[in-house]
């Protein structure tokens, strides 16, 4: 059951309908109902995927009560003994409950942890073991992921983190955490939430108001314009070229990996708009996961602007912990004695970001060419970092101000051509590949190609798909350069305005929906990209 599906549409109405009429106090098993349901629905082919989310919750929901539990008899002891210790004995016994918490906290992450890297990398390994061995030595297993389990597992991951640093206390209803984990408007691509953010919303049974209806809507249709009018329309292309390039000119790789940019930022963005949008229709405030990322003037900044669920997670679950590790403090110390204070805070922190990235990239999928997308990424930001200072000389000796319109459009386009480079290691199906396409994109280029009348075609798009979608492209522009100057939301503003001029933004939207999607019988509506994770 799709997101963009009449099914989907017709099963979050009934739901809301429910949850409008249950009282307040039992809203939230509605809201459990409608996850797990929705959660085998699409399990449908393989009903003992569930499990997983099953076992994800119940043994982080256990994790939480038995960390607490061992964390407060500790803190009981400690003040049982006041007057009693030295302070050598008080620090002794706090190290040793400090071990027992990271063990208990460790025991958690490597189960659930352990389970996605089995399902998620066990191939992968396998078949590079053998490759280098050049034996068959290791079997593949035919190992099924469960939809959505990186963003469940990440989401539980954060919460037992949490509780080991006391930010909230234990669930101690095991279903109302499962609610947590499986709610089912995020399920399948997040963005992912905060217990301390999302948990108190799924659980207060908010009223169903006509301004949260209005809004989700709006949220939903503007979700369903950028995947149906835009994605969906270049995902041929972007699925055909790569496995194949060699049978096109670098002019059309070049055009497939600038449309890739287009479509990969339509399709995620767009299941996000309508992840949030329904939750809205529940009174339920999801965080943003995207804010103009092609506007960005630094690489830094693009990665502040996209996925920012998964950046947040990962900046407070691993940066953090790594960069400020007694390890890295001790990198600090000696590079400072040997090469001065700029070294030594800004060499440690850049080798955490790098780490942070390649973790990003091994995320994104079981393939060398995911580890060169993070290594690529994080080492820009890496070699930026270590050379902020020079940078800033550069600009103060060439007498460039930071306002200048020509710097900041030079900013955005150095930006974007870093960004495309890392998507080559996402389109092509291997790392030579992505090489190979990249290669081609700048010894290949014959632009003129681009006004005969049968190069699109070869590219599997029409005159009325890239009709539609140069003007879908105006309409995002548009939308995004107003939002990136305004504080609020544009579907906030649209929403004060009178009743006459809020339809007719919802009529237009919904009828290029209708008109300029595509759906129905005769298409093939693709998955959303990051389903897969």
């Amino acid at each position: 059951m799709s997101y963009t599906s009449i099914n989907y549409l017709l099963y979050v109405a009934v739901c809301l309908l429910i949850y409008r009429i249950i009282p307040k106090t039992k809203r939230w098993w509605v809201l459990l109902a409608a996850s797990m349901g929705f959660y085998g629905i699409i399990c449908r082919e393989h009903p003992s995927l569930v499990l997983f989310i099953l076992m994800t919750a119940a043994t982080t929901y256990g994790g939480g009560l038995w960390l607490e539990k061992y964390i407060e008899q500790k803190e009981a002891y400690v003040k049982s003994q006041k007057g009693k210790w030295s302070k050598e004995e008080k620090s002794a016994y706090k190290d040793k409950v400090t071990v027992g918490k990271k063990r208990i906290c460790a025991s958690v992450l490597v189960l659930n942890f352990g389970v996605l890297a089995f399902l998620k990398y066990f191939n992968f390994f396998a078949d590079t073991i053998n490759s280098v061995t050049g034996r068959g030595s290791v079997p593949r297993l035919g190992l099924l992921l469960p939809i959505g389990i990186s963003f469940y597992t990440f989401q539980s991951m954060g919460y037992i983190i949490d509780i080991y640093r006391k930010k909230y206390k234990a669930e101690r209803n095991y279903l109302k955490f499962l609610l947590f984990v499986s709610f089912f408007p995020q399920i399948v691509q997040g963005p992912i939430a905060f217990y301390s953010d999302l948990a108190h919303q799924l659980y207060a049974g908010e009223d169903v108001r006509f301004q949260n209806i209005k809004q989700g809507v709006l949220l939903i249709t503007w979700g369903f314009f950028k995947k149906l009018v835009i994605a969906d329309r270049l995902v041929n292309t972007v699925m055909t070229v790569p496995n194949d390039c060699d049978s096109y000119s670098g002019t059309a790789v070049l055009l497939t990996a600038l449309m890739y940019a287009l479509q990969l930022y339509a399709d995620f963005s767009g299941g996000i708009d309508i992840s949030r949008g329904v939750a809205q229709l529940f009174g339920i405030n999801m965080a943003e996961n995207f804010k103009r990322p092609y506007f960005s003037k630094d690489i830094s900044e693009y990665w502040h602007r996209w996925h920012i669920t998964l950046g947040a997670w990962l900046r407070e679950y691993l940066f953090y912990p790594v960069a400020m590790s007694k390890p890295f403090q001790k990198m600090g110390k000696a590079l400072k004695a040997r090469f001065g204070m700029k070294i030594s805070k800004v060499l440690p922190v850049s080798i955490a970001s790098l780490i942070t990235f390649l973790v990003v990239g091994i995320w994104h999928g079981a393939n060398w060419k995911y580890v060169a997308f993070g290594v690529w990424n994080g080492g820009i930001i890496m070699v930026s970092t270590l050379l902020e200072s020079n940078f800033e000389n550069w600009k103060k000796k060439l007498h460039i101000e930071n306002t200048n319109k020509l710097f900041i459009a030079f900013q955005l386009f150095r930006t974007f051509l870093i960004v495309l480079v890392g998507y080559y290691f996402d389109i092509a199906p291997d790392f030579s590949t992505a090489m190979h396409m990249m290669y081609m994109s700048v010894t290949d280029l014959h632009p003129a190609e681009i006004l005969n009348k049968d190069f699109l075609t070869s590219l599997t798009l029409s005159r009325a798909d890239i009709i539609a979608v140069l003007a879908a492209m105006v309409v995002l522009l548009i939308v995004s350069l107003k939002q990136e100057r305004s504080q609020t939301t544009l579907r906030e503003q649209i929403c004060k305005k009178s009743y006459v001029f809020q339809s007719l933004i919802f009529i237009l939207l919904f009828y290029a929906v209708v008109i300029f999607g595509v759906y129905g019988p005769g298409s093939n509506p693709a998955d959303f990209y990051y389903m897969q994770f």
